[in-house]
């Protein structure tokens, strides 16, 4: 049985193209779980094992693997997942940070701190991951570490603390300055990195080292009480361990972020980053027990200690389809998991058989006879079980926390070319749907088309070639269509009734509702639920409409939501408040309130301001600063409003809020005005109302 003390549960995260799979390469190798280092830009990337992740040479979906490392003479454990860095798959961090007890941030050492490292950042923060930086590519030209340390403290408010320097920068780089050793150490390139050898501080760089270790010193000093009289008396006496230690109680606690710095790709720097994974990243018994709800008692808290000792529990974070079966990756949170056991799925009450147990090495596996607290494996044998659920032992039930997913910006319509692709479509979406929590897909009746939703361009584009190559299903491919929403601007009041009289027993409901535009900081102080951005409240008094019927108008007026007046898009960010109403004793139903409930919804939001809203991007581009006025120029084009404009270097970082429909195409249009030296990057933003005249021309082209 592994020791939990000695595993270590963590993530490479950032933004895209800062370098995370190649670092994820490096330790693989170093840690000798790969005797080659594979390369993203040749596609022979270990943790990059898709085909369509080898064509592009990017990271689409999570991948883990479990590999040793030794530090002071004592063998670690640790699992690693590599994360994908565009938006576009920003579930997939999402829910890897929900079972980690650490992350490595990785920032490219020339841009520094970039819009989807900014993501990332918050997503940890969520989740109160702690965090170490690594200011990776500093062989770059251009690459500066002041600049980019200087952009964790002014762009993240993360309260960073350098524990290395770099001997160098760009074509210069040689090596790092260990603070803490107050060593130099230079890398073999003729040994791939591997053979390290120790020397003495440069002489022109010692004020350096002195300056940032004496700053070290002094915030590691904060963080332990201990050591507060030791640096009064003597700073010099307070020796490598004690600061080592102090720097990790304040990387656990989250107050502090240590700072390493190299070069994956010329192999400088990752055996030591893998030390300070070690040295000041958690392991699972430094994390805070696992919380959760008792199935039978939602609002009771049940805990669960992070020991093989206490009863098995853990969540299901990833689902992966495979030809022996569904791939079931679990966090293990406490016990002991058995292959051959009978669990219970706690979400949806269902027994599960676990026939099998993998430690995963990206798509190669290890099969073993049982995990312990704080793995990370794939389980095959779940039939019933997706993302968020929580497999548990069958007499001790818990719900862990779910993970919460973003909602689809983007959409388009695809159409099976035969009868047999129509037959197999179905089940490939079902698949799909299962593996990926933020993809979403309904079939049309009045188009007779499916329509498939996602989070941008890339996503859809991936999920059908997914479809096509890896699925056989032939399908039509539409354009992109942006997920509009509505809401109501003003409130009204209104009356639905439903009546069937047809001879015996009829249909009768009646009810009056008010719908106002509502918001979730309203929902939060008047306490009411606001589950898809909707609130109800009930003030009928003195039974004008008996208890059991009051669900039923609310469970109508939600239906109608999901299809608003104006062109058929969800109502969002709405109340419904029941005022009155009646009812028959005899012809009176659940299916007659959840009727009129409809009718009265439609008819309040046609009278409410009814108003389309639009997905907002947040677009941040970085551009040299010779193409600046046609950057902004094409952006205000489309309806964008330029935040702020800021200087790096010779280049420009703008940042922009644009309308998704304006920005289709955009990568082909910034590759033209800026001759391809330009880059970008968007993520969700919000949702706006939609102008007039634009508004005019998206319903008629609905309605058509």
């Amino acid at each position: 049985m592994a020791d939990i003390d000695k595993t270590r549960n963590f993530g490479i995260c950032a933004h895209i193209d800062a370098g995370k799979t190649t670092v994820t390469e490096r330790i693989l190798f170093y840690a000798g779980k790969t005797y080659k280092l594979g390369e993203v830009h040749d596609g022979t990337a270990t943790m990059d094992f898709l085909e369509e992740e080898q064509q592009r040479g990017i990271t689409i979906q999570s991948a883990a693997t479990t590999c040793p490392w030794t530090r002071s003479g004592v063998e670690y454990t640790c699992n690693l997942i590599d994360t994908p860095g565009h938006v576009d798959f920003t579930v997939e961090v999402e829910r890897s940070m929900r079972v980690l007890d650490g992350a490595v941030v990785v920032f490219d050492g020339k841009e520094g701190v970039e819009a989807q490292s900014e993501t990332v950042w918050r997503q940890a923060e969520r989740y109160g991951v702690p965090r170490i930086c690594f200011i990776n590519k500093m062989d770059k030209t251009g690459a500066d570490f002041k600049f980019s340390f200087d952009s964790i403290h002014e762009r993240l408010g993360a309260n960073a603390i350098p524990v290395q320097l770099p001997i160098g920068h760009g074509h210069d780089f040689q090596g790092i300055i260990d603070l803490l050793a107050m060593k130099a150490y230079y890398f073999s390139a003729e040994e791939l990195g591997a053979v390290i050898e120790e020397r003495d501080i440069p002489d022109d760089m010692k004020e350096a080292a002195d300056h940032w270790h004496h700053v070290m010193v002094e915030k590691a000093v904060e963080l332990d009480d201990a050591l507060i009289e030791k640096y009064l008396e003597d700073e010099s006496s307070i020796t490598p361990d004690e600061i080592r230690h102090a720097l990790r109680l304040g990387t656990i606690s989250q107050t502090i972020h240590p700072t390493f710095c190299g070069s994956a790709l010329k192999n400088i720097g990752v055996q030591r980053l893998l030390d300070g994974v070690i040295d000041y990243l958690p392991n699972p018994t430094e994390v805070p027990e696992i919380e959760g709800t008792d199935p039978k008692d939602k609002d009771k808290v049940l805990t669960r200690p992070n020991s093989d000792d206490a009863p098995f529990s853990a969540l299901v974070f990833k689902v992966v389809n495979d030809a022996h079966g569904d791939l079931t990756y679990a966090r293990i949170y406490s016990g002991v998991l058995e292959k051959g056991t009978r669990v219970i799925n706690a979400n949806n009450g269902r027994k599960e058989n676990i026939t099998r147990i993998y430690e995963m090495h990206a798509k190669d596996r290890l099969a073993k006879d049982q995990c312990d607290a704080g793995d990370i494996v794939a389980l095959i044998g779940l039939k019933q079980s997706v993302t968020g659920d929580t497999l548990c032992d069958p007499n001790n039930p818990i719900i862990l926390e779910r993970m919460e997913f973003p909602e689809p910006v983007i959409s388009l319509s695809i159409e099976p070319k035969s009868q047999g692709d129509k037959d197999k479509l179905g089940k490939a979406l079902g698949t799909i749907r299962r593996e990926d929590p933020s993809f979403r897909s309904h079939f049309d009746d009045e188009t007779g088309q499916t329509i498939i939703e996602g989070m941008g361009e890339l996503h859809l584009e991936i999920i059908t070639h997914k479809l096509t190559r890896d699925m056989g299903v032939d399908v039509m491919v539409g354009k992109p269509r942006v997920a509009y929403k509505e809401t109501v601007l003003g409130n009204a009041e209104a009356r639905g009734t439903h009546k069937k009289q047809s001879g015996g027993r009829g249909q009768f409901g009646d009810c009056t509702i008010t719908l106002e535009h509502f918001t979730a900081a309203q929902a939060e102080a008047d306490e009411l639920d606001f589950k898809d951005h909707f609130a109800f409240e009930s003030k009928i008094v003195g039974g004008a409409i008996p208890k059991e019927y009051i669900p039923s108008v609310e469970a109508g007026c939600r239906e109608a939501a999901k299809s608003g007046v104006l062109a058929g898009y969800p109502c969002i960010d709405v109340k419904v408040t029941l005022l009155d109403g009646s009812y028959h004793e005899v012809d009176s139903s659940q299916i007659a309130f959840e009727q009129a409930g409809m009718l009265a919804f439609k008819s309040a939001a046609n009278r409410a301001q009814p108003t389309l809203l639009e997905p907002i991007m947040k677009v941040t581009v970085t551009t040299p600063d010779d193409y600046l006025g046609a950057v902004t120029g094409d952006l205000n084009r489309r309806r964008a409003i330029i935040n702020e404009t800021e200087m790096r270097g010779n280049t420009r970082v703008v940042t922009a809020e644009a309308p998704l429909s304006e920005m289709f195409g955009y990568a082909t249009a910034l590759r033209g005005v800026t001759q391809g030296r330009a880059s970008y990057a968007m993520e969700p933003l919000t949702y706006r109302p939609v102008p007039g005249n634009v508004a005019k021309t998206v319903l008629e082209g609905v309605l058509v």
